[in-house]
């Protein structure tokens, strides 16, 4: 029992823990995020995240890049497009592939055509067609055409085959553009607007006033892309995969490279909880003993633990650790341990050294003293657990501290570049002009996970603290 009358066992703590508005707040999303984390953990194996996270952007070529949340639709009121695939080499709905063999000669006509219905509010952020073919002497000749819901048919591009994997660019192809653009001003000779790309002419109304103006208005309906691939040898075969790109994808959207974000929003949880709950233990209970064995046995063992602590608490923590991270690029469970060698002997050794002095001077030490009890046994039997519950507040609200420190190293470069973690994802998105270009779900999304995982360690610490602080009882 303490002095102010509450119980500070492990029971008793949490039972005061729980007539608190912040300690059930805190109790609550620390609960939220170990039930991420454990999900998190089940669901996507630490191996198959980091190769998914390291994967770069030919993993993840078919996802859209730099795509919104789905959830976004709810907020700009419109229905935005999602990503559609058509792959010829599966057995899909709406795709369907022919073979002709052309008469009197060795050649042979392939036709895979893809219908699909396009109804969303805006236009396909990209369009791409990968072809696969197992050519060995002349090339193949393929010609893709667009059917549109109006009925009109356009030749999006005639194109001969480099490589057997090869690859058409639609949405960037200067080709494409010029292809499109003849056809259209040989249709309505006018001026046509530098606004005008290749997915506004083959997703868009096209007329004379939008051809003039830029400003396309989405056709709605039914499509067909029709590849047409002429082989010169029967034992040739070619395939395709059409990629229509959407604007929104999933629910945390994508980076720069096509990664969808909630890898690293999932993963960035257990190893945010494990960094900063691994520091802020470790830290604290190296910082307790050292405080203990200054305060009990004095003298010059006390003053060179008080001298150091002194030196300590004057280097510049942080450049430090920037230098150190500059240098050598650790990685994030080095960053930890080079973390908790430079915060050994913190400000909380002063604290803890204070109460152990206190504590000596209690009539039960002084008894246990007297029965000849060993400094070990009085440490550990009866000093550590009086002052274990009044650091544990302490411990509890510097874990959201170390959480931030290494999300603030990574965004700065300095953390580690291959794990999905919060602190990476704000840095990709601030190297890639996130918020210039209005991509605030970048920024926002690991932002978001960094403060309730702060508001919940705060929250609890709070409540602890005003449970073995009794001056902290009437806010």
């Amino acid at each position: 029992m303490s002095a102010t009358g509450v119980e500070y066992g492990l029971k008793g703590v949490v039972k005061e823990l729980l007539s608190y508005k912040a300690g059930i707040v805190g109790i609550g999303l620390l609960a939220l995020l170990l039930a991420i984390s454990v999900y998190a953990i089940i669901a996507i194996p630490y191996e198959e995240a980091i190769r998914m996270w390291r994967g770069q952007e030919a993993m993840w070529i078919d996802n859209p890049r730099t795509a919104a949340p789905e959830w976004i639709e709810v907020f700009v009121g419109k229905r935005l497009p999602r990503t559609m695939r058509f792959d010829s080499r599966l057995q899909q709905t709406g795709v369907s592939k022919s073979v002709i063999e052309i008469p009197a000669t060795d050649m042979k006509k392939v036709v895979i055509t893809c219908r699909f219905r396009f109804d969303y509010d805006e236009l396909p952020s990209e369009f791409n067609v990968f072809l696969f073919s197992n050519f060995t002497g002349s090339a193949p000749y393929v010609r893709v055409v667009l059917r549109k819901p109006s009925g009109e048919e356009v030749e999006v591009i005639r194109y001969v085959v480099r490589v057997p994997d090869d690859r058409i660019y639609v949405s960037i192809s200067s080709a494409v553009l010029s292809n499109l653009l003849s056809q259209y001003t040989a249709k309505y000779p006018v001026n046509v607007s530098d606004r005008v790309t290749q997915l506004k002419l083959l997703f868009g109304r096209v007329t004379p006033a939008s051809l003039e103006s830029g400003e396309f208005e989405v056709e709605k309906g039914d499509y067909t892309i029709t590849i047409e691939a002429t082989l010169f040898s029967r034992s040739d075969d070619l395939d395709a995969r059409v990629v229509i790109y959407g604007t929104v994808h999933g629910v945390a959207g994508t980076d720069h490279l096509r990664r969808p974000l909630e890898i690293a929003l999932l993963w960035g949880t257990p190893i945010a909880l494990a960094f900063g709950l691994t520091a802020s233990l470790v830290t604290t209970f190296l910082q307790m003993l050292i405080a203990v064995i200054s305060g009990w046995y004095g003298g010059w063992v006390d003053s060179a633990i008080q001298r150091v602590t002194e030196l300590y608490m004057v280097i510049p923590f942080l450049p430090f650790l920037i230098l150190i991270s500059t240098f050598y690029k650790i990685d994030i469970w080095v960053l930890l341990a080079v973390i908790i060698v430079l915060s050994i002997f913190g400000g909380g050794i002063k604290s803890t050294r204070a109460l152990v002095m206190q504590l000596k001077e209690y009539p039960y030490i002084e008894a246990a003293r007297a029965y000849g009890a060993s400094s070990f046994r009085i440490i550990t039997l009866y000093i550590i657990p009086k002052i274990l519950p009044p650091v544990v507040p302490g411990l509890i609200g510097a874990v959201p501290g170390y959480v931030f420190l290494e999300a603030a190293l990574s965004l700065l470069g300095l953390g580690d570049p291959f794990l999905p973690t919060w602190g990476k994802v704000i840095s990709d998105a601030a190297d890639n002009g996130a918020l210039y270009r209005g991509l605030y779900y970048w920024v926002l999304e690991p932002s978001l996970m960094l403060m309730l995982t702060a508001f919940a360690f705060a929250s609890l610490g709070f409540a602890l603290d005003k449970i073995v602080n009794p001056r902290l009882r009437e806010l």
